[in-house]
């Protein structure tokens, strides 16, 4: 009798922390995959996971009530586990939207706006990105630099180094492996403001580097994209995105051009 009453008691313990989950949540636990090589968007301090997409996913999962975790899988296991579906229903990771990747995943809402940026040493000729097209330049594979420098130097130019993540090509430029690096904005911006003493210059191209903007990757037909959504604007209007924004950048963000985009 004893055995049983035990029994039933664990049966029932059971049942109420399966029933425990956060607000609105169900139950079920969302995964998200990044590559944590991003600073400072997303990065590994020591042993811990870092960066503004990590502080602003927990705000916008907070407001929308989900569970969830996130795993550092690197980018192209992010790419594919996503568009699969299946180990992971979502990734955060500086994930420019764009109309070719639009034709195999879903996206929320933007919430970042974005340019890509060069990144040479000081002394260099280098001013603009058509200056690049007899360089040898390092990028990020299948990222949209990889894309832009395709455009603009040939897809099949062996100049063009595309490296596995934007840190391997960074160390490309300190070995004088190449002339330039070409990559996002923050993540140019933060490298120079932690190596003060390796005389880099940064060069801004707005005629050949548009405005992107980040948002949050899903598999197509993904219900996430729903729930993240309104919870994703209203994180953008009640303040909460400005402070994140403010701690990791230093400044305020446009956000009312922000919520304008679609």
């Amino acid at each position: 009798m004893k055995k049983l009453t035990v029994f039933v008691l664990a049966v029932v313990l059971v049942v109420a922390l399966a029933g425990c989950g956060s607000k609105g949540s169900g139950g079920t636990k969302y995964k998200f995959a990044t590559d944590a090589s991003y600073a400072p968007m997303e990065y590994m301090d020591k042993d811990k996971m870092t960066g503004f997409d990590i502080d602003f996913l927990a705000e916008v999962m907070k407001e929308a009530g989900l569970s969830y975790d996130v795993t550092n899988t690197g980018w192209d296991t992010m790419l594919t586990s996503v568009k699969q579906g299946k180990e992971y229903q979502a990734g955060i990771s500086s994930v420019s939207i764009t109309d070719e990747r639009k034709q195999t995943y879903d996206y929320s809402i933007p919430y970042f706006e974005s340019t890509n940026m060069i990144l040479v040493k000081e002394g260099s000729p280098i001013k603009s990105a058509t200056d690049l097209k007899d360089k040898k330049v390092a990028v990020q594979l299948s990222t949209t630099a990889d894309t832009l420098m395709s455009k603009i130097m040939g897809e099949t130019n062996k100049s063009l180094k595309r490296l596995d993540n934007n840190t391997l090509a960074l160390l490309e430029l300190e070995n004088n492996g190449v002339d330039a690096v070409v990559a996002d904005i923050a993540i140019v911006r933060e490298y120079v403001k932690n190596n003060p003493n390796k005389k880099f210059t940064t060069i801004s191209d707005a005629k050949n580097f548009e405005a992107e903007y980040y948002g949050i990757l899903l598999p197509k037909g993904s219900e996430l994209k729903a729930k993240l959504d309104p919870a994703i604007k209203k994180v953008i209007e009640n303040g909460a995105y400005a402070k994140i924004y403010k701690k990791w950048f230093g400044q305020d963000p446009d956000t009312k051009k922000l919520l304008e985009q679609k």
